[in-house]
């Protein structure tokens, strides 16, 4: 470990300026000149447009320029956006309807953006759309996640976006038929918002010889630096995109939106920068939002208990339109880890697609894998009761035993390492599960229901295993490390740099990380999927093996000396026969001086062979009062599997903020419609998110097992909490309420459902 990273917990570098007010978000760093643009939005979920009038709102002073889809499509805007598509079990491919970046003929869902107004001010823009005469001819709506109802496409029968399946079918159903124990539940996931803590928001700009600069609150400046350019039909090279700093992603911001494109179309006709910037209520309408999916899912098992064969049947509400990712959400991403940590040779998938007339789902921290490991880990404890089997017994029955890896699972996967029975047992320790029983009956004494919930996940890292870097040596002695990822606030900045540090001896301040910014970074795969830090540390590693390389046999030339008396030791440069120790700064300052500029800038690819899989164990434990309904987390307890960690206190810190984002859909959030497509959590009256008073100091403990798929044996982790908890706390609450005849709980555990949940169990 000494090699790649101290493993020293080392305070985030950004912080200070953060804390200081002094961040540049996209709202800081817009021109100052820039005209304020306001999208008209529809206000009915499903409706063809009869009239838009927009003579009188054109005609307003300080208005300059109105867009609608006709004037995109006369300017040969493409009204398709780019979206994955699966491939169904029959062989053919997903449904693909048309996406146009402002509606045309129709709305789809409440807040599809109908025209955008420029004016000179946000409030001259918000009274032109006012006078916009919009008239839309309601249709019923589709809001069932089911096949059938009111046509979202016409194009799309029954509205089946996709029929995906992986597995084997044959077998799976014959194992069932012949199993000694069979277990079928109905599990929901319900529909929740990223609600990151800044809004979605851009500026356009044209620049320099005739190019346009588009800046955005993202997690990667590529992917909408070539969908711009199609959509626009411009050269890529004309359009230049950048990203500053990011107050929070969590997958929403990781794909593109309609704004984008209108908003550097506007730009462009009016040669002038143009600024968009989303409220709240804005936010929680048109952010796609995450999970949304029903499952019917059985486990089979032999008369040991032990796992024959595991079924899963889900429906999945994909919005109105395909999201950029959508489509492989509940599928392709959910099968990574369909069989969890459990040796399972017999399964199957099939999930379909729906459009529904709401906003899109798509990638949402964790993007499938929170969903499968939910599902799984709730059949676990919902069969260790049918059985009447301890829960935590009926794990171990059916871990991956130690020797068996590398595993391949049935859906292709290969597990490198794991020990699963050593993280379980690590957290039994931690969680005090012999004191369980006293805190119980305390519980009891006063009138409380405690329930304790496990949860034993895995996750799959994803996105590119390729990444580029470049080292770049400046003439006033500082080191810049080029990244392609991007971070939203996980410590980037921290992190590359201290990294980099430990392998070159170059003092953190005088390193800069350079991000977001297409000019200067040719390519990158930004960030999701928890791949940048694993990812990127990789490239780095080889970056400073090339640079090491060319100074050594630079500094052999001018010492006259083999290249083989040149070492170094991660600090300094060490010549045989010699005492001169040169750091790195100091040879490239004497590169500099003798004219070898080749060895100031020096960039690597780097691809790793495999993906890592962390693991874990997370432990809740509730405490409900039955006379409310209002249910509190009252101790949580994790131990990981993380492999080698690069700075263990900003990866605790990231397994907090994922925690309580599953507890949040766990226990209080939801996006809800009525029966005419209207949101009815579109503003934090009504949608409600966990706060400090009703988090519970939480315990974090690791028990590494380094991974084989890259050479520093780390796993990543800024998704891990998120996959983890939402299992433990549902297990648990559904323990409190077990007590009470409740039988089949489901999400979200609001203190109503759970008073309901009680009353009708009585």
């Amino acid at each position: 470990m000494e090699k790649f990273g101290k493993a020293q917990s080392f305070t985030r570098l950004e912080d200070v300026r953060f804390l200081k007010g002094e961040g540049r978000y996209i709202d800081d760093v817009a021109p100052e000149n820039a005209y304020f643009g306001y999208f008209l939005r529809s206000q009915v979920a499903h409706g063809t447009i009869a009239e838009l009038g927009l003579d009188d709102a054109r005609d307003l002073d300080g208005v300059h320029l109105i867009l609608t889809a006709d004037d995109l499509e006369a300017a040969g805007v493409a009204l398709d956006m780019w979206s994955l598509r699966m491939t169904n079990v029959d062989g053919t491919k997903g449904a693909a309807p048309k996406r146009p970046p402002l509606a045309k003929g129709k709305v789809r869902f409440v807040g599809e953006a109908v025209a955008f107004i420029v004016a000179d001010s946000i409030d001259v823009a918000k009274d032109a759309a006012e006078m916009i005469e919009l008239d839309i001819d309601e249709l019923d709506p589709h809001l069932e996640i089911a096949p059938g109802g009111p046509l979202v496409h016409d194009d799309v029968p029954d509205n089946l976006a996709y029929d995906f399946g992986i597995g084997d079918r044959d077998a799976t159903e014959t194992a069932i038929a012949d199993a000694a124990h069979v277990v079928t539940c109905e599990v929901a996931d319900t529909r929740v918002a990223a609600v990151s803590m800044e809004p979605r928001g851009a500026f356009a700009e044209p620049i320099e010889n005739g190019r346009m600069h588009f800046a955005f609150s993202g997690q990667g400046v590529w992917g909408p630096k070539g969908q711009i350019a199609k959509a626009l039909g411009m050269d890529e090279d004309d359009l230049k995109v950048t990203t500053p700093d990011v107050g929070g992603g969590f997958g929403m911001k990781g794909q593109m939106y309609p704004e984008y494109i209108v908003l550097v179309h506007a730009a462009r006709v009016l040669n002038h920068p143009v600024r968009w910037i989303a409220d709240r209520s804005e936010s929680l309408l048109t952010d796609n939002a995450g999970r949304a999916l029903t499952h019917t899912a059985t486990l089979a098992f032999d008369t040991d208990f032990r796992i024959t064969a595991y079924k899963v049947e889900s429906l999945s509400d994909l919005g109105a339109y395909n999201g950029q990712f959508g489509q492989g959400i509940q599928a392709q991403l959910f099968s990574r880890v369909l069989t969890g940590v459990y040796d399972i040779q017999t399964a199957w998938l099939n999930t379909k697609g729906i459009y529904t007339n709401t906003v899109q789902v798509d990638a949402y921290r964790g993007a499938g894998r929170p969903e499968a490991i939910y599902l799984l880990e709730t059949m676990m404890d919902r069969a260790a009761r049918a059985l009447g089997i301890d829960p935590w017994d009926i794990r171990r029955r059916n871990f991956i035993a130690p020797d068996a890896f590398p595993y391949d699972t049935i859906v292709g996967e290969t597990y490198d390492v794991g020990e699963f029975n050593k993280v379980l047992s690590r957290v039994a320790d931690e969680a005090d599960l012999q004191g369980y029983a006293k805190r119980h009956e305390d519980s009891e004494k006063a009138g409380k229901l405690r329930g304790i919930g496990l949860c034993y996940y895995i996750e799959s890292i994803l996105g590119s295993p390729e990444e580029d870097a470049t080292l770049e040596f400046t003439e006033d002695g500082r080191a810049l490390l080029y990244v392609g990822t991007q971070s939203n606030g996980q410590g980037h900045e921290t992190v590359y740099a201290k990294f980099l540090s430990d392998q070159t001896g170059i003092p953190v301040d005088r390193i800069e990380i350079v991000q977001g910014d297409s000019d200067r970074i040719a390519r990158g795969g930004g960030t999701g999927g928890s791949r940048s830090v694993t990812v990127q540390n990789n490239v780095t590693l080889q970056t400073v093996a090339k640079v090491v390389e060319g100074f050594s046999a630079f500094l052999a030339e001018v010492e006259e000396v083999a290249v083989e008396d040149v070492s170094f030791d991660d600090e300094v440069f060490r010549i045989k026969g010699s005492n001169l120790t040169p750091t790195m700064l100091d040879a490239a300052a004497l590169a500099k001086a003798k004219g070898r500029d080749d060895l100031l800038r020096t960039t690597e690819t780097a691809k790793l062979p495999a993906r890592s899989f962390p693991n874990g164990a997370h432990v809740a434990e509730v405490e409900v009062d039955p006379e409310t309904g209002v249910t509190r987390l009252d101790r949580y307890t994790v131990t990981d599997d993380f492999g080698n960690m690069i700075n263990p206190l900003l990866v605790e810190g990231q397994v907090h903020g994922g925690v309580v984002q599953g507890m949040g859909q766990l226990m209080m959030e939801q996006l809800v419609t009525d029966e005419d497509g209207q949101v009815l959590t579109a503003s934090f009256m009504d949608y409600a998110m966990p706060r400090a008073d009703n988090t519970p100091f939480m315990k974090f403990t690791t028990e590494p097992v380094p991974s084989t798929a890259n050479v520093m044996g780390m796993k990543g982790c800024g998704e891990a909490g998120t996959v983890g908890s939402m299992a433990a706390i549902g297990n648990a609450i559904t323990d409190a309420l077990w007590q009470r005849g409740v039988r089949d709980p489901q999400m979200p555990y609001t203190p109503l459902r759970v008073w309901q949940m009680l009353r009708d169990a009585e």
